[in-house]
């Protein structure tokens, strides 16, 4: 199973690279049922892997000037506040068995997967319509001119929290908050949002570090390269293939994922 979760990061990195976003969805999935890893360190495995690979992804919107710095900043502030807080001192805290439903025993681990499967189904959701929801982004751009400063807050304090929580970057919040609230352009938006993602998921994994987190540095950094082999590769395909129409298809398949997992942990498994 494991030779196949290494070709599974190779396909994360793959779809980061091709459409800029969505392929982390798929990091802790792959870290908990193909390479066996538990759900809670998985998040902090996520973080590492999708802030690495965000970083590489984000270098080349920078070059090209496509980085809203001014924007990230003011997002960053609440979101890696909220970040480095969950990862330090929520998750530490969840005590590892929370109730019991019937023959159901509600654990710490039950409790990641379930809120990671929902923000699947949720993200899922954003990648089938994302066609239409960019028409509507571009559309609401050109009637609206205020820098909207609440708006930006508020959507990084809540992506703060889910990336902290479950160990994704939360592109699918990120762009319609920079479109919407920053007055961004899509180009620009998903270059920030690579920026932001990348900031965010490394300061949630340094909370992880102080915390005392035991971290196998040999397996994650093997996983890593993995997946940066697929960004590379991703990022010299989308010359050629247009990452706007993979997004309906590869969401749909995010969608199964959430569905089965969802099945799979609370209905099958008991």
């Amino acid at each position: 199973m494991h030779i196949v979760g290494y070709f599974a990061a190779i396909f994360i990195g793959l779809s980061l690279g091709i459409m800029g976003g969505g392929g982390s969805i798929l990091t802790v999935p792959v870290l908990v049922y193909l390479m066996g890893v538990s759900p809670v360190l998985s998040t902090a495995y996520s973080l590492f892997v999708v802030g690495s690979t965000s970083v590489v992804g984000a270098s080349g919107y920078f070059r090209k000037g496509l980085v809203s710095l001014k924007t990230a900043v003011v997002f960053l502030i609440p979101s890696l506040l909220a970040v480095f807080a969950v990862r330090k001192l929520l998750m530490p805290a969840i005590p590892h068995e929370l109730f019991t439903l019937g023959s159901l025993v509600f654990t710490k681990d039950l409790l990641v997967l379930v809120a990671f499967a929902v923000l699947m189904v949720v993200a899922a959701t954003s990648m089938i319509r994302s066609k239409q929801a960019e028409e509507v982004l571009d559309e609401e751009l050109h009637h609206k001119h205020a820098f909207n400063y609440p708006l930006i807050l508020g959507i990084g304090l809540v992506v703060g929290t889910l990336t902290g929580f479950v160990g994704a970057g939360g592109g699918f919040l990120i762009i319609p908050a920079l479109v919407l609230g920053a007055r961004l352009p899509m180009k620009l938006a998903v270059g920030t949002s690579l920026a932001i993602i990348a900031l965010n998921s490394l300061i949630g994994f340094t909370g992880d570090l102080s915390a005392g987190t035991p971290i196998a540095w040999t397996f994650l950094l093997g996983f890593l390269a993995f997946a940066l082999m697929g960004i590379v590769l991703g990022t010299y395909l989308a010359r050629f293939i247009p990452g706007a129409k993979l997004k309906p298809a590869f969401g749909w398949f995010t969608l199964a994922m959430g569905t089965f997992i969802l099945l799979r942990e609370l209905v099958f498994s008991h």
